[in-house]
């Protein structure tokens, strides 16, 4: 690649995005994604990819409307992902980059990657340092039912999963532990076993549910308290012999860095489209090395595949199909694994999918 492409224009489009397994959690229930589709366009004739999770339908015209308005910021401009990034961070300083902002400057930041790649006909994972390499992935449930769902957590081992992650915290403690004892049944005691709470508790009441179900073998407990709420977090992992994992919803590496320091987590799980896309998630690796901490990904499994295959702690990938309805090709996990593909992070958007789910 002898120069870089520059951006021309910046192309969000709204989705609803039919999922395999409609997800059920202890904060509300999500039975379609709400996606919005970015397309970077640059000089060279190559189209830079990526997507963000706007968790409910409400955010998406907002999100595409800031998208939009962005694109005047970056047209014209190298595709330099750094460099973009460290500028509209500093557009944005006064605003703060929480929420749509953060999201969006993740998202571009991804689209800016995948069009890199594409230029240059190589996977992100080789521009960033890496090659691409089989990662242990775990399928993702909501909220289970161990004897209705008996035969959807019986596939999952059977197409070679050795990790698999339900949620609980939404009825009560006796509740949360027949679930994890029907799961924990079903899959054997071969099979890693992680349960998330998704904010649903205080400290006192997430020690007390957790403590009924550490006889379980659990991998990890998952957001016992409010994201924000570092103290709360070090409280019940310094009363659990249950690892403590957290980080979907930290905001850029910064936010890592408090809980970090508080004694949050035993374990990290960054979401690229918070922590700040490919150029974040390389800083926030960092961190994770620095603190021994086992780092996973929240979501985004086309681009998270090549965030993980250079990360010194690379621990576990969330497979939670959000976007494969969406893609030509979506991402297919192989005994369990999942291995990033190129160019670019391998997304090619399909037709006619964009054609019956597009929002209006």
């Amino acid at each position: 690649m002898a120069t870089l492409p520059t951006i021309r224009s910046l192309h969000p489009r709204p989705v609803l995005a039919p999922m395999p397994r409609p997800l059920r959690t202890a904060s509300g229930a999500i039975p379609a994604a709400p996606l919005v589709l970015i397309d970077v366009q640059t000089d060279q004739d190559v189209v830079g990819r990526a997507y963000v999770f706007c968790y409910t339908p409400l955010v998406l015209k907002p999100m595409c409307a800031f998208l939009g308005d962005l694109a005047g910021l970056v047209a014209g401009k190298p595709v330099a992902p750094a460099d973009r990034f460290r500028e509209l961070s500093q557009t944005f300083r006064l605003l703060g980059r929480q929420g749509i902002v953060g999201m969006a400057l993740s998202g571009l930041d991804m689209a800016l990657w995948d069009a890199l790649g594409r230029a240059a006909d190589r996977p992100v994972v080789e521009l960033i340092g890496g090659t691409a390499r089989p990662i242990p992935a775990y399928d993702s449930f909501g909220l289970v039912d161990p004897v209705a769902d008996r035969a959807a957590l019986e596939a999952s081992v059977a197409a070679g999963f050795r990790a698999i992650k339900i949620k609980i915290g939404e009825g009560s403690a006796a509740e949360d532990a027949a679930m994890v004892r029907g799961v924990r049944d079903v899959i054997g005691p071969d099979v890693r076993l992680m349960v998330d709470l998704n904010q649903s508790q205080g400290a006192t009441e997430a020690i007390r549910r957790i403590e009924r179900l550490a006889e379980f073998d659990l991998t990890w407990v998952e957001e016992p308290v409010a994201a924000e709420d570092l103290e709360g977090h070090a409280r019940v992992r310094a009363a659990l012999p249950v690892p403590v994992q957290t980080g979907e919803n930290w905001w850029f590496p910064a936010d890592m860095a408090r809980a970090v320091a508080a004694g949050a987590c035993d374990m990290a799980m960054p979401d690229l489209m918070k922590i700040g896309g490919i150029t974040g998630w390389l800083r926030a690796m960092a961190l994770a090395e620095a603190a021994s901490l086992p780092l996973s990904s929240h979501l985004f499994v086309e681009a998270s595949a090549h965030a993980l295959a250079v990360s010194p702690t690379c621990h576990f990938l969330e497979y939670l199909d959000m976007a494969g309805a969406m893609l030509a090709e979506p991402v297919r996990p192989a005994g369990g694994m999942v291995t990033a593909r190129g160019p670019g992070f391998g997304m090619a958007w399909d037709d006619d999918a964009l054609a019956r789910f597009t929002v209006t």
